[in-house]
């Protein structure tokens, strides 16, 4: 009884080096997946990279995969995990559960906190990570490209008590794909059509955590005026989004920075808490800009400023905004031949902006309005 009871006791220590040996080798320098990271109605799967340098008490970046894209395709195609050795934080790379490989950005369960959908999946990733490796969670940063920035506007806005920063690749607007269903796809808001006041994009975003007003992540929102996937009037209408959120007022920027961060690019500074990136001639998506992340999240730089203390509703809104609200769902988005030597645009197309070669006279009764020194639009 006695030898037995030794035996067991050795394999039961045996068992517990092991276990703790195994969970060193998983934190260390390779993009591993975990399955077990808490409640995950929707599928999602979770993908993790912990660096050989990792902090004491490091910081979580979350980066988004694209439509048709993979945890390992972003691993392998971003600088994030290069970063993170460099910098010692920890990068969770989501996977969606789709054929598609699109994210769900368009059901109430992923546009709701808490609501059960791909967000709410996300979301405990990041709850696993910080008590897993004793993360800091007030330094816990979102960014992700296309289908990936849709949804780190989503997760922005569902879950703005848990992300200090964001930066959205090529993205629209939170709450801006909503068909209803699960994986759905918007042509209304892909098409750059899905237009609204900035009072009303606001409260989409803020009627994703109702009653919250505490602080919310400073975003950064890039995009290029060639995109022909999700329309360069994306970029205007989540500008106009989280200027809402934050007070400042759209079309107003602080301060207009050309050439910056690079010749192609104009920044937009609205204030600590919004900026925007506008790429002349960029299509889609915005090539990834590690650099810029980095300062923006405060790992490199000045300090991430945080967000507001508070939110304030700026007018009566319904949960969503819908693409049927104030939006035509058949407009065509083609050129079309006018007279001999000349052309016009149809509704919605762009007809103006620096570098822009197409028709600049828009189809009748539609006129050319200006929305940025980049892109203009029939409207």
């Amino acid at each position: 009884m006695r030898f037995s009871a030794l035996v067991s006791g050795l394999v039961a220590l045996v068992s517990c080096h092991v276990t703790s040996a195994a969970a060193e080798i998983v934190k260390r320098a390779s993009l591993t997946q975990v399955s077990n990271f808490g409640a995950n109605t929707s599928g999602v799967k979770m993908y993790i990279y912990v660096p050989n340098s990792l902090a004491t008490k490091p910081a979580i970046v979350v980066a988004v995969h694209y439509c048709t894209g993979t945890a390992s395709a972003y691993y392998s195609g971003t600088p994030y995990a290069q970063l993170a050795e460099q910098y010692g934080f920890i990068v969770i790379y989501p996977e969606s559960p789709y054929s598609g490989g699109c994210w769900d950005v368009s059901s109430p369960a992923s546009l709701t906190h808490n609501g059960g959908g791909n967000s709410n999946s996300i979301a405990n990733m990041v709850t696993y990570t910080i008590s897993q490796y004793n993360a800091d969670a007030s330094r816990v940063f979102v960014t992700g490209t296309s289908s990936g920035a849709m949804m780190t506007n989503v997760l922005a806005a569902t879950y703005p008590n848990m992300f200090k920063a964001a930066s959205a690749y090529s993205g629209v607007p939170a709450g801006c794909f909503y068909t209803g269903t699960v994986n759905g796809w918007n042509s209304t808001c892909s098409n750059g059509q899905s237009i609204h006041t900035q009072a009303e994009w606001a409260n989409t975003a803020l009627n994703m955590y109702p009653g919250y007003t505490g602080a919310r992540p400073k975003m950064l929102i890039l995009h290029g005026s060639a995109d022909t996937t999700l329309y360069p009037q994306n970029w205007n209408e989540t500008m106009k989004q989280w200027s809402g959120v934050f007070g400042y007022t759209y079309g107003s920027p602080q301060k207009t920075l050309a050439q910056t961060p690079s010749s192609a690019y104009t920044r937009y500074v609205y204030g600590p808490y919004l900026e925007g990136i506008y790429g002349a001639g960029i299509g889609h998506s915005v090539p990834v800009m590690g650099a810029v992340d980095m300062e923006w999240f405060g790992i490199t730089g000045g300090g991430a400023g945080g967000g507001t203390t508070s939110t304030t509703t700026t007018s009566a809104g319904t949960t969503l905004v819908t693409s049927s609200t104030k939006t035509s769902t058949s407009a065509a988005t083609t050129t079309t031949a006018a007279v001999p030597g000349g052309c016009t645009a149809a509704r919605w197309g762009q007809c103006g902006g620096i570098g822009f070669t197409g028709c600049t006279t828009c189809a009748s009764p539609y006129t050319c309005q200006f929305s940025n020194n980049w892109y203009s639009q029939c409207l």
